[in-house]
């Protein structure tokens, strides 16, 4: 039987550094996409269950707490990137030694992390709400729903790290049904929870946190029948500072420039915050759909950085332009198509949130102003993974900071000044994508050429 399971997971696993990159790439990356729409399905449930059961402010509640909540996890988001580098490189240098040592590093970082993010967020959760402006009949649903939220730190953090793990591998797909599984336990969770035991706000974030155990359960589990070398064997835990470094140094500057990145929303939220709890509602309606298409990108970005790093350990240069060019093209038309389609069907698909009809005009709103440009973010989130494949971390973080975070600051200081109006805030968005995407492309271009022509003198990276 072990033997047997040992078998099935090579089937699962995918050869990046041999044979046509086009389909391989997408039968990564669908799994991907599709993990990430249920991951945001839980935040959409959440949204959509206290829609139908309670009033609009516990929907602001719950809807808004995105920016705080990524704030908070995206340094740590960020160097499970660096573990899926660092790994996805060993493994194209056949370093099998090292990729053991890095899978051990990668378990103790993520329970600690978990376990760190725990305390920050509920010691936190309230200074942030008041920092935002949250108005006073949503501030109190809202720190009730993060204080539960947070709980379920630990769980949510190993999930992610050993999804990593089995991303270097190319086995997109269990973590796929590992939430899945988590994503149905929560909807029966929330609907018994709130609908029937009337439970509102705290039901649902307690929802989440029992279906964010099951997944880090599933995961678990996966991961200890994996084949060598990514089992993961509780009794040879251990750090290898030599490869956390490594992590760090890539991990640290993508988690720096999500958090800045966040922190750049949570000001954004803040001017939403002013419009009243109709607008936080219908703007949190709305957002959930742009996460909905924003992980079509990010299943793209997760592949750039996974095929990149194999192919750069092994030295294939030119499969990597290839596997950054296959990913842009992925990226931009289907988020496209997923941004019109939705718009399309506009009216339909904020019906599942909310009946209120003013609610449901700040949601269009949103719609017509940022998602329809959403697509425009490929041209900087694509090229930013590719670097990092290569072990540029540090410059799609400051061109990325800077163009979407600096910029947006400074808007919602001045926009008051210009025309206070709910359009005029969201204008920033599609404004920051394009300049962003034209500074982190082209310098994607420039350390392309800087790392192969030093393939080419080294073809065996240490």
């Amino acid at each position: 039987m072990e033997e047997r399971e040992k078998r099935n997971a090579r089937g699962r696993q995918v050869d990046m550094t041999h044979g046509p990159l086009a389909g391989k790439i997408l039968v990564f990356s669908l799994p991907l996409i599709a993990s990430g729409i249920l991951q945001q399905s839980f935040n959409a449930v959440d949204v959509a269950v206290v829609g139908r059961y309670c009033a609009s402010q516990a929907i602001a509640a719950v809807g808004s707490n995105g920016p705080i909540i990524s704030i908070l996890v995206n340094l740590f988001l960020g160097i499970a990137v660096g573990a899926n580098v660092v790994i996805a490189t060993y493994l194209g240098q056949r370093h099998f030694d090292a990729v053991k040592r890095s899978v051990s590093t990668v378990a103790v970082v993520a329970l600690l992390s978990g376990l760190f993010l725990t305390a920050a967020g509920v010691t936190l959760a309230r200074p942030i709400l008041e920092a935002m402006s949250a108005p006073p009949d949503v501030i109190g649903l809202a720190e009730r729903y993060l204080r539960i939220y947070f709980c379920g730190m630990p769980f949510l953090m190993v999930y992610n790290f050993g999804s990593a793990i089995m991303r270097s591998v190319g086995d997109t797909q269990r973590p796929f049904y590992s939430l899945l599984a988590a994503t149905l336990c929560n909807f029966l969770l929330d609907w018994l929870f709130t609908g029937v035991m009337g439970y509102g706000v705290d039901g649902v974030a307690w929802a989440t946190v029992i279906s964010n155990g099951v997944n880090a359960g599933i995961i678990v589990y996966y991961l200890t029948r994996e084949p060598e070398p990514i089992t993961l064997t509780i009794k040879r835990w251990s750090v290898s500072m030599p490869d956390l470094r490594k992590m760090l140094q890539i991990g640290v500057p993508a988690g720096l420039q999500g958090m800045v990145f966040s922190i750049s929303n949570i000001f954004i939220q803040s001017a939403i915050n002013k419009f009243g709890s109709d607008a936080i509602a219908g703007s949190a309606a709305a957002l959930t759909f742009e996460a909905y298409c924003y992980y079509i990108i990010t299943g793209f970005c997760a592949a750039a950085i996974a095929f990149t790093g194999q192919n750069y350990g092994a030295g294939e240069a030119e499969r990597c332009r290839r596997v950054a060019r296959i990913c842009l093209l992925y990226a931009l038309v289907l988020c496209g198509a997923a941004n019109w389609l939705i718009i399309w069907q506009g009216d339909s698909v904020i019906r599942l949130f909310t009946n209120d009809p003013e609610v449901a005009r700040y949601a269009l709103e949103r719609y017509h102003t940022v998602l329809a440009f959403q697509f425009l973010a490929s041209t900087y989130e694509v090229p930013g993974s590719y670097m990092r494949g290569l072990g540029y971390s540090v410059t799609p973080m400051v061109l990325t900071i800077f163009g979407t975070c600096v910029l947006r600051l400074g808007w919602c200081y001045i926009f008051a000044d210009i025309d206070n109006t709910f359009h005029t805030l969201l204008t920033i968005y599609p404004i920051t994508w394009a300049a962003t995407g034209a500074a982190v492309f082209t310098a994607a271009l420039v350390v392309q050429r800087r790392v192969f022509k030093r393939m080419k003198q080294q073809p065996t990276q240490p």
